[in-house]
């Protein structure tokens, strides 16, 4: 009988996985993967509603006109900033995850305090824009309600899930409320995130560690956002 013993083979314990990257960046992509279908799922029933009321969809330059403080015409723009802020955010997250390859502290707090400040503004336009959504204009439109079981004609200004003053269908405010409320809640999360991250690093917990891996995975989630939002922006605002 041999003396020597035989080597049992080794599964993964864990660790490094076969792919090359960590469990806790794999396990970030799947969840964002999952959460892809779940947007492209809503982009595609919003283009099949689309395609079904084209008569009487309204275009979004005609919807979204306003800017704070002033009452001048200016189709999308502020839609237009809102994309850059986010898109801006991106780009202070990017410096952020770097900052972390070289364990630069200092530099982490920096970026990541601005790229929680542009998704916080991001939120607050948000949060104007829809209220500026469902307030409406002064002038509003008629439309045949349900009024104490009698359908009536009167004048309905801005919208809620039921009726606006933009389009004979509920449909178009529905997927307004339903698109960038979902995607307002993955950029308040994302926010929250944000800020425990950094107060991780202020504490010092990355540096305990050794290292700033965490910071990657929240920064996939914060890219993850600001594309979907291009998405958006495209699809519901653009086309």
């Amino acid at each position: 009988m041999s003396s020597h013993a035989i080597a049992k083979p080794q599964g993964w314990g864990g660790g490094t996985s076969p792919l090359g990257i960590s469990t806790g960046k794999m396990f970030m992509w799947f969840f964002l993967i999952s959460d892809a279908l779940t947007f492209s799922g809503l982009l595609v029933a919003l283009g099949f509603f689309r395609h079904k009321f084209a008569d009487v969809w309204p275009v979004s330059t005609d919807v979204f006109t306003h800017f704070p403080g002033t009452h001048a015409h200016l189709p999308l723009v502020y839609v237009g900033w809102m994309t850059f802020d986010l898109i801006l955010s991106s780009v202070t997250m990017v410096l952020a995850v770097e900052a972390g390859h070289r364990c630069d502290k200092k530099a982490v707090l920096l970026w990541m305090g601005l790229t929680i400040l542009g998704g916080a503004i991001f939120l607050g336009s948000q949060v104007w824009e829809w209220w500026v959504f469902i307030e409406g204009s002064e002038t509003g439109a008629m439309r045949t309600m349900l009024i104490d079981g009698q359908w009536v004609e009167q004048v309905f200004h801005g919208a809620n899930l039921q009726y606006n003053e933009y389009s004979v269908t509920p449909h178009y405010a529905n997927f307004f409320f339903g698109v960038t409320g979902f995607h307002g809640f993955h950029v308040f999360s994302g926010v929250v995130i944000n800020i425990i991250t950094f107060l991780m690093a202020y504490r010092g917990v990355f540096e305990r560690r050794g290292h700033y891996e965490w910071i990657e995975k929240v920064g996939l989630y914060w890219h993850f956002v600001d594309l979907v939002w291009v998405f958006v922006f495209t699809f519901f605002y653009l086309l």
